[in-house]
């Protein structure tokens, strides 16, 4: 009897992510040309989604969460250090246009992995461990905001600026201050989790959808952007990352 595999894995999802991913950054590096259509941007609104929807299923289903973090912490790190060298040190390859590549996914993934894993913990009943972990990494950034940036903003104290900037580039990524991702991932990272629970996929990837065009939608309509032709398909066209359900 011939078996017949429906659906995806996971490991065609990252390749499919991976693969927008890179249509998302040929137009993301070389949009100034005006040779990259802005459909290849479109695309890209699928990458982030399934790479994180990955990111869910692997933290769920994973047998050893320590090296899965590793992993992720690591090259987060890593990626970090490498960018704020771009910002900080190498100004030699700032672009004429002042373009410097915003790309640290995988320290928003890191953030989200401690507060999912406080929540495991606080569903353990271990209640000091899992509470800490969820609301550490969640008001850190704005505790710092006010006793460390915004003074030594004040007082013009640069060393202390670079230092602090380092180690949130690095060890210590903070939600807010990440562009590629951050707040926002943290955000669909616990919607995705908590939908994870419902048995019917359809809740699951449908409830997500909801959840993108909601967000997006209502944010414009909070802003007072217009939702015209123009603002929704070639300024303001994050919400395409919808379209990512049909692969979940």
């Amino acid at each position: 009897m011939n078996i017949i595999r429906k659906g995806l894995t996971g490991f065609d999802l990252k390749y499919l992510a991976l693969i927008f991913m890179v249509m998302d950054h040929i137009h993301y590096f070389f949009e100034f040309t005006g040779k990259v259509p802005i459909w290849f941007s479109w695309a890209g609104r699928l990458a982030a989604p399934l790479f994180l929807f990955c990111f869910i299923e692997g933290f769920v289903h994973t047998h050893d969460r320590k090296k899965y973090f590793l992993k992720i912490y690591v090259i987060a790190v890593i990626m970090g250090l490498i960018q704020f060298g771009l910002y900080n040190v190498l100004s030699f390859s700032k672009r004429g246009d002042g373009f410097i590549p915003e790309n640290a996914m995988l320290s928003s993934f890191a953030i989200l992995f401690v507060v999912l894993q406080g929540i495991e913990w606080i569903k353990s009943k271990k209640y000091v461990k899992g509470i800490t972990a969820v609301v550490f990494p969640i008001v850190l950034p704005y505790i710092l905001e006010l006793a460390l940036y915004q003074p030594a903003i004040s007082a013009g104290k640069s060393t202390t600026l670079f230092f602090a900037n380092m180690i949130n580039f690095s060890v210590l990524p903070l939600h807010t201050r990440i562009n590629d991702g951050g707040t926002l991932t943290l955000l669909e990272g616990l919607v995705i989790y908590a939908l994870s629970h419902f048995k019917n996929k359809r809740i699951r990837v449908y409830g997500y959808g909801a959840f993108v065009l909601l967000w997006n939608f209502g944010l414009m309509m909070l802003f007072n952007v217009p939702i015209t032709f123009d603002n929704v398909f070639f300024y303001a066209y994050e919400w395409m990352s919808v379209f990512s359900i049909a692969f979940m």
